[in-house]
């Protein structure tokens, strides 16, 4: 059965930033809203909103590139678009149908990072600690806890929170007209 909905990362829009490495991961501020190709983007939101098909790009998040293969996405009823500074863009967020934003506590967020750098990414502890600190906090701050402001509806308990989560279900099964078994 071919699914009712496509999921679109934000993370697969940064910019490439080969000259990136463990050792100077501070030197590129992933966690700023340059970080992305927005306006790429918001030209793939706009042509799956169209009913047309994208190319979506793919990160390599070890070599801090994008990689040279795509994603070939068909337009579905629904679009799901994850990442943490999606609603920072006035363009982006006039494209969206429902804006959710998940408030996860500070430490949840750190240790989950710690955890996905160091296994997935190759990172050392000592480069996560420091990139925290020097961006990633500064970051959330300045760029992505406005946002809050922008949500339809807020997602306490870092998306662990079974009351948000059943509005959210009924909101795509009888808005969206998504069949509740492709989740």
């Amino acid at each position: 059965m071919v699914s009712d909905f496509v999921f679109i990362p934000q993370d697969n829009y940064y910019h490439s930033a080969e000259y990136i490495s463990n050792e100077n991961i501070t030197a590129y501020n992933f966690d700023h809203p340059d970080a992305f190709d927005t306006a790429l983007l918001h030209e793939h939101l706009s042509l799956l909103k169209q009913g047309l098909p994208i190319k979506m790009p793919q990160y390599d998040f070890v070599h801090h590139r994008r990689k040279e293969e795509y994603i070939d996405v068909v337009p579905r009823p629904l679009v799901i678009i994850e990442g943490l500074m999606i609603l920072h863009d006035k363009e982006i967020r006039d494209l969206l149908d429902l804006k959710l934003y998940v408030d996860t506590p500070d430490d949840i967020r750190f240790i989950r990072r710690l955890q996905r750098d160091t296994s997935e990414r190759g990172r050392t502890v000592a480069s996560v600690v420091r990139q925290y600190l020097e961006v990633v906090r500064p970051g959330h701050f300045n760029f992505i806890e406005p946002t809050k402001a922008f949500a339809d509806l807020i997602i306490p308990e870092g998306g662990y929170n079974e009351s948000a989560l059943k509005v959210l279900i009924t909101f795509v099964k009888d808005v969206a007209g998504v069949n509740s078994s492709s989740f």
